[in-house]
């Protein structure tokens, strides 16, 4: 993917989810047409710890535009995020293996923030932090509320966790008492299911008979 013969000014995009059945279709919208795309499915762990980023570092030179949607899909923390743009933008000149410098510029497309090579603008360097700071507490914020919000459905006994899952035969089951004309609701309170999860199931294709 980084092959050492190829022309400087490459548009590189960084993408992130969580897991790998979230959608990226926002992300890609948002950085529009690049040369080269790094995408990393996996929770926000630290830079060394996401291959595709390491990956996007090796490849970056001078000159080149790394695109990300917004800071929060490159970083998790305000120490992680000036280490990563640090090594993106810094020097080459006072690149090694263990700290990179490419000299490429960085742009956060939420934000519409950007910033070049060798930023050592002191009002850069607080918007960075500063944007950062905002990013974490949003992401804190809205962990606390899903927090109070389980709590609150749990104190009410609303809260359910996890979709209960039925075996083969379970299933089988639930069909058949669909096509009897059992009444919905009632088939999904006898196996401890939701109404949308009997749905789900009912929708899915027949089983095989030895499954």
């Amino acid at each position: 993917m980084n092959g050492t013969h190829r022309a400087p000014g490459q548009r590189v995009a960084y993408l992130r989810v969580s897991s790998a059945g979230q959608n990226l279709a926002r992300q890609l919208e948002a950085v529009g047409e690049c040369d080269q795309t790094f995408t990393e499915k996996q929770s926000g762990k630290s830079a060394t710890d996401r291959p595709q980023l390491q990956a996007l570092i090796r490849h970056v030179r001078r000159g080149d535009h790394v695109v990300v949607a917004s800071m929060d899909r490159l970083a998790r923390s305000v120490i992680d995020l000036n280490g990563i743009v640090q090594q993106i933008t810094g020097d080459p000149a006072e690149h090694t293996e263990q700290r990179p410098r490419k000299g490429a510029s960085i742009e956060f497309l939420k934000e519409r923030l950007t910033f070049e090579p060798g930023h050592a603008d002191p009002m850069a360097a607080f918007q960075l932090n500063m944007m950062g700071a905002f990013a974490q507490f949003e992401r804190e914020l809205i962990r606390q509320r899903q927090a109070e919000g389980i709590a609150a459905a749990k104190k009410r006994g609303a809260y359910k966790g996890r979709p209960r899952s039925l075996e083969s035969d379970q299933i089988r089951s639930v069909r058949n008492a669909a096509l009897a004309g059992t009444p919905k609701a009632q088939i999904a309170r006898e196996h401890g299911i939701s109404r949308s999860t009997l749905y789900r199931y009912l929708e899915q294709p027949p089983l095989p008979l030895n499954g």
